[in-house]
């Protein structure tokens, strides 16, 4: 707090020389000058040290020269010749000016963050509060819900503290009797009112446990998810949310369509590291649904959990903050979950994210009503607004197209002086994002992220802004399959139409360029908008790739895993070897030279794993090698019973180190833009895999 206190005051008195910097006019030279003495000081400011001190000075020049850029716009450039340049000029500019916005809101958050540590538990027990883990389910399958019912058992905990609740929005019968032979709780109702908000209400209802730890029913916990997170509540009597990491161990369809295996960060990964510390630092911790834990006395204070929005979750943290219940964010990866499997079940669960968050900013806006600090504003703030992405997002494709096919200039002024002022605001934007979160994000992916999502949630964010009740929550499907590669044309036909567009533009300015006798053309605006339009079409190329769906048959999902196993075959012979990965359903073993190495006369029928975790032996049925490698078995597991799955879930989920957060490269925004064209190639070009694409996480070796 001192140092935050010491900066506002160095910002304060500064802010007269900011002020002078960013109103003084300069010719385009002199602003050129200006502008790359900023770039090259920030590039080796950054390159002689990686302190906290100096990545925040980078941010303060990048916010000077972003508001230089603003500045210029708006008492500079908006000069019109037409009514129709003067309507699609402020457009653009008000796209602008929400971008700015954004990015002030991001840097505010990401300035200083805030990196907790676990409290451990009190030697004793008697100590610690009981907590009732709810998993709630609607429509998903039972293969799904299982091993995350089964990994909640292995929750390592007093049992007579720890209830387990399966609540099942369903109805359906075999989740019943699942309960009943797992032996947890079962819990259901007659109607299915405020969706899955009514669903954890209800258990409420019901169940007593002073803490209510919650699992979406595809996210598995490890067994030190509630000593990880119950050791604040017992130290800070007022905290009311732990929130921990979402990590996904299957691929999204970004990451299986169109990174190919290739070693980037993937989406979630900037919200659930810089951006909740970030919130963490100001008591703004957003709950998100799943892998966290509620303080019940917190909630009953509130009402329970908020049923007026489709993102329940969110709009819950706000009120509890609102109420001065603190909050608070574990960057301790401690559960894994299924990912979206294709692009049609991202863009709806998107979808719903979207509406949420304008419901919240119709219905409970964070700038207005009681509880709240500014910074909890400004981080809501930022956090409700996000989703009008859409908007300024297709004005920015679209915006090269009005000059190059219809000549409407919506920029005054020469493209010197706008280079001048615009290079130093978009380089230092691109280099600071880089420098703050590039372990988390790389440069220009998030622009794919957004084109992917911006045509589908266009319409949802503007109904919802003005009809916030509309609309109604939608599940998002898990543990599906893609069985076949196909090319979902409904996901991208926007996106194709526009490329269409773009290329049609750059095609038609560059041959008028040729022909100047022909054409009246002014070559500065023409190669400025081309280029543009030539950006823009590359990443939507990229959007667009993302829609080849490729093939994923697998119905769970293999990860990595090195510990020895005993391979028995009929005639009872035992060779040791080593698994490689492991899966709820089969698994992968080194090949071997055994004492019967013909396994069509002496089939393998049983492996018995064997680690610092649990030991266990199960029946197997060999497999053919899918990718002819004869340096592998690959075997599918017969007749498992419920106890050998929990058995292969404590092996398999539940260990302390399963998950650990990957330690990427650090961004270099050239590569970064290099990758992206090198997954476009091989996504059109290259050979695509028909099976399924391994995606790593961390496994133990236990040799």
């Amino acid at each position: 707090m001192k140092k935050f206190l010491l900066t506002a005051f160095l910002l304060l008195v500064a802010a007269p020389i900011v002020t002078l910097v960013v109103i003084a006019p300069m010719s385009a030279h002199n602003q050129f000058i200006f502008g790359i003495t900023m770039i090259i000081a920030c590039i080796v400011a950054s390159v002689c040290s990686k302190k906290h001190f100096i990545s925040f000075c980078i941010l303060v020049v990048t916010v000077i020269s972003s508001t230089r850029y603003m500045f210029f716009r708006l008492t500079q450039t908006l000069e019109f010749p037409s009514l129709i340049d003067m309507i699609f000029g402020y457009l653009l500019l008000a796209a602008e000016i929400y971008v700015y916005i954004v990015l002030l809101l991001s840097f505010f958050q990401l300035s200083w963050s805030l990196k907790r540590k676990i409290v451990p538990l009190p030697s004793d027990e008697s100590k610690w509060p009981t907590v009732d883990v709810y998993i709630p389910t609607y429509n998903e399958p039972l293969q799904v819900v299982r091993d995350t019912v089964l990994a909640a058992q292995c929750l390592e905990y007093p049992k007579d503290k720890l209830k387990i609740y399966l609540l099942d929005d369903g109805k359906r019968k075999e989740f019943a009797a699942f309960a009943t032979e797992a032996n947890v709780g079962y819990i259901t109702r007659t109607n299915n009112f405020h969706a899955k908000a009514g669903n954890l209400n209800h258990a409420m209802t019901l169940t007593n446990g002073e803490l209510i730890a919650i699992f979406d029913c595809d996210h598995i916990t490890t067994k030190i998810f509630l000593q990880s997170t119950v050791g604040e509540f017992i130290k800070d009597k007022r905290l009311a949310l732990m929130q921990t990491p979402h990590h996904f161990y299957s691929p999204d369809p970004i990451q299986r369509n169109l990174y190919l295996g290739r070693d980037i960060p993937p989406e979630n990964d900037l919200f659930y590291g810089p951006i909740q510390r970030g919130n963490d630092n100001w008591n703004a911790t957003f709950f998100c649904g799943s892998c966290a834990v509620i303080r019940r006395s917190a909630l009953d204070e509130i009402g329970g959990f908020a049923v007026e929005t489709v993102t329940e979750d969110a709009h819950t943290a706000l009120r509890l903050q609102r109420r001065g219940w603190k909050t608070a964010f574990l960057d301790h990866i401690l559960s894994g979950g299924l990912a979206t499997e294709r692009l049609i079940d991202h863009l709806a669960q998107r979808n719903r994210w979207a509406r949420g968050m304008v419901q919240i900013f119709r219905l409970d806006n964070p700038l207005l009503g009681k509880g709240l600090s500014l910074a909890q504003r400004l981080c809501y703030l930022s956090a409700t607004t996000y989703f009008f992405f859409a908007i300024p997002t297709i004005i920015f494709l679209l915006t090269p197209l009005l000059y190059l096919l219809f000549g409407i200039s919506i920029v005054h002024g020469s493209v010197e002086l706008l280079l001048s002022y615009a290079l130093p605001h978009l380089v230092l934007s691109v280099f600071s994002n880089s420098r703050l979160y590039g372990n988390y994000r790389y440069s220009f992916w998030g622009q794919i992220y957004d084109i992917v999502l911006s045509f589908h949630l266009v319409l949802p964010t503007v109904v919802t802004l003005f009809m916030p009740h509309h609309g109604s929550f939608n599940v998002t499907d898990k543990g599906q399959t893609v069985e076949k590669s196909y090319f979902d044309v409904h996901s991208v036909k926007p996106h194709l139409i526009v490329s269409f567009l773009l290329l049609l533009a750059i095609v038609f300015s560059l041959v008028k360029l040729c022909l100047p006798n022909y054409f009246d053309m002014q070559v500065g605006p023409t190669a400025l908008n081309i280029f543009w339009a030539s950006f823009n079409l590359i990443l939507l190329i990229a959007a667009i790739c993302v829609g080849r769906e490729t093939a994923n048959k697998r119905k769970t999902q293999r990860i990595f895993l090195e510990v020895p196993v005993n391979v028995y075959q009929a005639s009872g012979a035992c060779t040791r070897t080593v698994l490689r990965d492991l899966s709820m359903s089969g698994c992968r073993v080194d090949s071997f030279d055994g004492p019967t190495s013909n396994f069509n006369e002496d089939p393998i029928t049983d492996l018995e794993i064997n680690s610092d975790i649990t030991s266990l032996c199960v029946n197997v049925q060999q497999i053919a090698d899918m990718h002819k490698d004869p340096n592998y078995l690959h075997f599918s597991f017969v007749n498992v019973d419920l106890d050998t799955r929990r058995e292969f879930v404590r092996l398999l989920f539940s260990r302390a180190d399963t998950w650990v957060r990957p330690n990427y490269k650090k961004d270099n925004p050239l590569v970064s833009f290099f990758t992206i064209l090198c997954c476009i190639k091989d996504s059109l070009f290259g050979k695509r895999r028909t099976d399924d694409i391994h995606v790593a996480v961390v496994g133990a070796k236990n040799e």
